[in-house]
This record gives C-alpha cells, structure tokens and sequence, in this order.
C-alpha cells in the first residue's frame, strides 16, 4: 500500500460550454446521467484524491457538477475555454487560483477528460500510486497500444498518398509487416497525472520530459455523435460501477 499522507492530490475535470461538435457536449445525457457526472464518480470511488475541481466557464455545467458532489470554487476565463485553448492554460488558471484564494497548490493533479466516461475508478487509484511511487516522473499519461503503426499510415501530397517518415530509408517501407515496427501508443483521456511543482517551475511544459506509462483499454473518447451513440449503447448493455452507483444514489435526468 502506497502511503500518500504528505501529498495532496486533487482531480480536476475540465468542462468548458462551448462545443461545436455536440452542444452542451459536457452536460449531455448518458444513460440517464449528464455525462460529466460520470467523471466525478469515478474520481469519488477512486478513493485516491482529496478534492474533485471542475473547471468551467458555463454557470449550466458548474451547477450540475456540484449536484453530483464536485465543486466548482471559481469560473474559468472566456480566454481559456475557446476551442484553441491548451490544456496548460486551465490547469495554470487552476493552481494559480489555489496559491490566491486557499495560499496552497496541490501536489498532484488527477486529470480527468468528460469525454472518456468508460473508466474503471480502480485504474484512476493505480495511476496515482504508480506517479507516486515514481517521484523522478514529470507526469504520467494513460495509453492504449495502436493497431496500425503509424509507420504503415499515409498523409496526402496533392492527389497521391505519401508516407510519414520519409527518413525511413526501406524500400517501401510502409508495406512491411507491422512487427517490423516497435509498439507505437495513443494518449487518451482515461487519467493523466500531473505534478503541479514541475508545472509552475517549467515555462510551457506541462508534462515534461519522464511521462510515465500508464496502460489502458481504449474504452473511447467522445468526439462527436457517432461517439456519443457508441458510448450510450455501451452502458445499455453492459454493468459498469459508476452507472451503476449513479443509477442507485440519484435520480435520472430522464
């Protein structure tokens, strides 16, 4: 058992109004739930962080976070909720809120992406104890192994197909089997752990150079709705522990 006695650990959940794709993206219905609850429960039964922030510009979303137990201490600024803003902008925003108002930082922050809902709330408490355990990493990034290299990918040069690694000097290189190729992994946005110090101490970087590797099964991102229809259709038929606690401790929205 990890002891984590000294360190403060915060989940925060970034939920910004405006979305392009599905409007009202962060707050729309998932199997009878706004889809935001479902990573505050699992930040809940994670049982790994001390606070659950969600960082916001919509009063909308702010007021169903904290129905389902998270808490909302400010609203994020327009200028950090556009559709370019980075995700160092909010967390910035964040820690520099922390530091003002409450005159300390957490130690780490357990960031958690409302588009991935399908999480097991044990993986969030094996990512904290793993970066806990490995004080030399920068951050640490959940991943799933991709299917096709990259190396067996194209990109297009006006009406014909080129590679993506033209220093790769192999005869066509990208025909050749994918186990000529090392594992190549896909950042999702199952958990990513950030360590607050490195991120005020280094102008830019939010991640830093020892991301430590974090494995997942790639339970989906939503993006737009034939994402949405997927994810839904997943909830109807299987049993996963954060519907299933939402479904017994709240009321469906529907």
């Amino acid at each position: 058992m990890v002891s984590r006695k000294k360190n403060l650990i915060y989940a925060i959940i970034p939920a910004r109004g405006g979305s392009k794709s599905i409007p009202k993206k962060n707050i729309v219905d998932i199997g009878g739930y706004p889809l935001i609850a479902y990573s505050i429960i699992a930040a809940k039964l994670s049982k790994s962080v001390d606070r659950i922030i969600v960082s916001t510009d919509s009063e909308e979303i702010a007021e169903v976070a904290r129905k389902y137990g998270a808490e909302v201490p400010f609203l994020r600024p327009a200028e950090f909720s556009t559709d370019t803003s980075v995700d160092r902008e909010f967390v910035i925003h964040a820690l520099e809120w922390f530091e003002e108002n409450e005159g300390k930082i957490p130690d780490y922050l357990v960031h958690l992406r409302p588009t991935s809902p399908l999480r097991d709330p044990k993986k969030i408490k094996e990512a904290v104890d793993l970066i806990v355990e490995n004080p030399e990493a920068t951050s640490l990034r959940s991943a799933h192994e991709l299917s096709v290299p990259p190396q067996k990918c194209f990109q297009l040069n006006g009406k014909y197909f080129r590679g993506l690694f033209p220093e790769d000097k192999r005869p066509e290189y990208h025909g050749l089997p994918r186990q000529a190729f090392l594992p190549t992994y896909k950042p999702d946005g199952y958990v990513d752990v950030l360590k607050s110090e490195f991120i005020v101490s280094h102008e830019n970087m939010t991640h830093g150079d020892k991301i430590l590797a974090f494995f997942t099964p790639d339970t989906g991102d939503i993006d737009n709705y034939s994402d949405l229809s997927y994810i839904k259709r997943v909830i109807q038929e299987q049993k996963w522990e954060v519907h299933e606690y939402l479904k017994k401790k709240f009321s469906a929205q529907n």
